[in-house]
């Protein structure tokens, strides 16, 4: 089908702008969009949306509004529980660190919990400390953080809270970086 229509490029644009690209569009034009590809006077706003994501445009747009509803609702629940949860994380650090750090990992709880990652780092760090603080090799620490799936993001932070929360961090973190 291709043959009679002339391939166009979409810049970075959502499926909307494509569908309008297309259809201002005086000849027979066809271009790809996350794969797929839309064809001018073959394709509406809702063949494309359910080509791209399965979806009618109108499915999609419900889809997405009770996702962001969800999102907005966990969002709101995780505020509420940061009182309880900083109590929670502050009492686990107090077990597995070293008292020097106590003070600072005091600070440091309500920040991490209130931020993108909602303290999912302060387990990681905790996990890896616990583990530097009873001697471990420095490979198996590694082997710890390579495990817990992070971003380049996640990596660098959970990196750094170990440099400040373990006698051993520094040291953790060249190798883990090497």
């Amino acid at each position: 089908m291709e043959g009679k229509y002339r391939k166009i490029e979409f810049g970075p644009v959502d499926i909307e702008s494509a569908m309008k690209e297309l259809k201002n569009n005086k000849d027979l034009v066809c271009g790809e969009f996350n794969g797929e590809m839309l064809y001018s006077g073959l394709d509406d706003l809702d063949s494309a949306y359910n080509k791209i994501t399965g979806k009618t445009k109108a499915e999609f747009d419900e889809a997405e509004q009770k996702r962001q509803e969800e999102y907005a609702r966990q969002k709101k629940e995780h505020q509420d529980a940061i009182p309880r949860l900083t109590k929670e994380w502050i009492e686990k650090g107090k077990d597995i660190l070293n008292e020097k750090y106590h003070e600072l990992w005091t600070k440091c709880v309500p920040i991490r919990l209130g931020d993108l990652y909602q303290g999912i780092e302060l387990g990681y760090t905790l996990d890896i400390v616990k583990e530097l603080n009873s001697g471990c090799e420095l490979q198996k620490a590694k082997t710890i953080i390579v495990s817990q799936g992070h971003s380049g993001m996640s990596w660098g932070l959970v990196c750094s809270m170990v440099k400040d929360f373990s006698d051993r961090g520094k040291e953790f973190v060249e190798f883990a970086n090497a």
